[in-house]
């Protein structure tokens, strides 16, 4: 009998059993009175697994993460927006430490149990007073119900918060995964200017996570583009504290996998909500790619239509262009016989076997002048897919990223 699939609930990261969370104002850019300061601590020692950028420039707060995860135990996370305290140098690392000591003091645990997470302007030094403040006042306000406040806290160019949480029936029992994610700008592949938070009540050994949230992070964060560009503070950090007592997972079994399922999907609703609240974006587009050789030539071919500047301008002026497509496909890297390759815009087919097909072009203008539509891709005969999603490029974001510093 297959399981059933995730079942969505409310609660949002604090829905799995034994978390608290905060969010609160400090000001940490001049002038801002929106929350800014969040944190989410686990009543026990939790089980730890992250997935951070790639960009030689790791923020401090970045850095000293991934030291508490490769360590595979944490209680709390502390993340703030406004300021993503990156290329500040060594005064940088010892601002990440202090924030991880003042939250470690608060909760009375140990500072390499606190992952610390920063979000915003590069190259200027944290306020530390005002983070100081943050602190003292997340401790103060946690809370089982305080996952929507750090949900709006991490947010930064950000319209609306992203938030969910599901629960999933396993054969030992019932447990719960929670999440929070921000980002809507600097988005690309391989992370980008991203954070999400992930809870469960699971209990999982550290190297079991690490190897569920690197799975779910492959085809859900790291298969979404806004502006292909990386940032130097994602992370992606999943916290299992086992408070469901439901007897920890063990890889390989049907329940792990019923497990890896639910987180999957939970990570995709996360990484499809960055893209739909991509900086000017009114395109929500997904790229569908099959026949390849492989799952990573797939991957390559979707990849390079979605961060494709051409490709994107064209959605954005809802011109079904499907030369840009194939001109995008042709690029890649991934090797196909250009002669198998075949294009959809929703169901009208635009190109089959390399060359124009026969369509109406009134029909493939009325998909483009969806809010949301998927571009099939046939490229031969293989068992490699991928599904990447990707946005428009408009004026919106121009406008919006000229000034963002200033």
């Amino acid at each position: 009998m297959t399981p059933a699939g995730p079942s969505k609930i409310e609660g949002g990261l604090c829905a799995p059993q034994g978390f608290r969370a905060a969010g609160v104002a400090a000001a940490i850019k001049d002038g801002s009175t929106k929350n800014d300061c969040a944190l989410v601590v686990s009543n026990a020692t939790a089980a730890a697994a992250g997935t951070f950028t790639t960009n030689l420039f790791k923020a401090p707060p970045v850095q000293l993460s991934e030291a508490v995860c490769r360590s595979g135990h944490a209680r709390a996370v502390f993340v703030n927006s406004g300021n993503a305290n990156a290329c500040t140098g060594e005064r940088g690392e010892a601002d990440a430490r202090a924030m991880a000591e003042r939250v470690a003091a608060g909760l009375d645990v140990a500072a390499d149990e606190v992952c610390v997470l920063s979000t915003g302007i590069i190259g200027v030094p944290l306020p530390m007073d005002r983070i100081a403040n943050g602190v003292d006042a997340c401790l103060g306000a946690l809370s089982p119900a305080g996952g929507h406040d750090a949900a709006l806290a991490i947010m930064t160019t950000d319209t609306v918060p992203k938030e969910t949480a599901v629960e999933v029936a396993l054969g030992s029992g019932v447990v719960r995964i929670g999440a929070i994610a921000k980002g809507s700008g600097m988005i690309a592949p391989n992370m980008a200017t991203m954070i999400s938070l992930i809870t469960t009540d699971a209990a999982l050994d550290p190297n079991h996570l690490s190897d569920l949230l690197r799975a779910a992070v492959r085809v859900s964060f790291n298969c979404i583009c806004i502006d292909n560009d990386m940032s130097t503070s994602d992370a992606v950090i999943g916290l299992a504290n086992g408070a469901s007592g439901v007897p920890e997972l063990a890889p390989g079994s049907e329940d792990a996998a019923t497990f890896g399922a639910a987180l999957t999907a939970v990570c995709t609703e996360m990484a499809q909500a960055l893209v739909r609240d991509g900086e000017g974006a009114s395109k929500f587009v997904t790229i569908d790619v099959a026949g390849a050789a492989d799952d990573d030539d797939a991957r390559t071919i979707a990849r390079s239509v979605a961060v494709s500047q051409l490709c994107k301008t064209a959605f954005a002026g809802e011109d079904p262009n499907w030369g840009r497509i194939a001109c995008a496909a042709g690029y890649a890297g991934a090797d196909f016989d250009p002669a198998r390759l075949c294009v959809w815009l929703d169901g009208v087919r635009v190109m089959e076997d390399g060359m124009p097909a026969d369509f109406e072009e009134a029909d493939a203008a009325a998909v483009m002048q969806q809010p949301e539509f998927t571009i099939r891709m046939r490229v031969g005969d293989g068992p490699g897919i991928c599904v990447f999603w990707t946005s428009d490029l408009s004026h919106e974001y121009v406008t919006i990223n000229a000034d963002y510093r200033t």
